[in-house]
């Protein structure tokens, strides 16, 4: 983990020099992925010259707020909220006149993330700075992530780190010194962009999804050869259709570091 920790803050360093970036941008959202980002940032680049913003709706928990300010506090980080429950209505109501009818949910989801995203560009385009997308492995390779939303930015730091890494490396930083509250390792992974949302409503649990994503994807080994590894049929033809069929977001999104 030392060695992965030291290889991401190299590569985060040398990507902001050879773009003229000394600051970075990134939101926080109380969950791991952002969490980690942060600290690998402010532990690369200084938390004064790390601006964390929290975008809360009404499907934000109370612990995410208290595991992003207690994040900020700890890392020293250049902390902002923002409550962008009006922006996301205004245009959900705009959307339903355009429509003529209900906004589906997956719309409305997709919004606040996309708000998220439009936020943290024009936060960049004011104040300077590199926005970091704070999505990893798992996500990218899944499509488990919004197009021009968690995916905007000009930089993936831990997008080439699979989620089951990403746990072990948050375990791994927090031994070196205490920078990541205990809850945001432990919680369970969620979007919180609908009432209730968990990540494995729409995922397999992470420590067997990642197994089959390393098979397929690392390995390029085919169904059958993952089936014959021990895996389920039906989970692993899932997992190969998702791989394919978000493609097309993969190429569109910021680069990852190299690890």
């Amino acid at each position: 983990m030392e060695k992965l920790w030291h290889k991401l803050q190299d590569g985060l360093r040398q990507y902001c020099a050879e773009n003229g970036f000394n600051k970075a941008i990134l939101g926080l959202s109380g969950g791991i992925d952002s969490a980690l980002t942060a600290v690998l940032a402010a532990d690369t680049l200084g938390g004064k010259n790390v601006t964390a913003i929290m975008m809360k709706t009404r499907y934000t928990s109370d612990l995410s707020l208290q595991i992003a300010r207690e994040i900020a506090e700890l890392n020293h980080l250049d902390y902002h909220e923002l409550d962008i429950e009006p922006l996301v209505q205004a245009e959900i109501d705009f959307l339903a006149r355009a429509f003529n009818g209900e906004v589906r949910g997956i719309v409305q989801e997709n919004l606040q993330a996309r708000i998220r995203g439009q936020l943290l560009m024009a936060w960049s385009n004011q104040n300077g700075g590199l926005v970091l997308a704070c999505g990893n492995k798992s996500e990218a390779l899944t499509g488990y992530c919004t197009l021009y939303g968690d995916t905007c930015g000009g930089l993936m730091p831990i997008g080439n780190v699979y989620k089951t890494a990403i746990f072990a490396l948050a375990e791994w930083r927090n031994k070196q010194g205490y920078a990541l509250p205990a809850a945001v390792i432990t919680r369970a992974p969620s979007a919180e962009l609908a009432e209730g949302q968990k990540d494995e409503d729409s995922l397999p649990p992470y420590a067997v999804l990642d197994e089959v994503l390393k098979l397929l994807y690392d390995e390029q080994k085919s169904v059958a050869e993952a089936v014959a590894a021990g895996f389920d049929a039906a989970l692993v033809e899932r997992v190969e259709k998702l791989i394919r069929r978000s493609e097309f977001k993969r190429k569109q999104m910021a680069p990852a570091l190299a690890i």
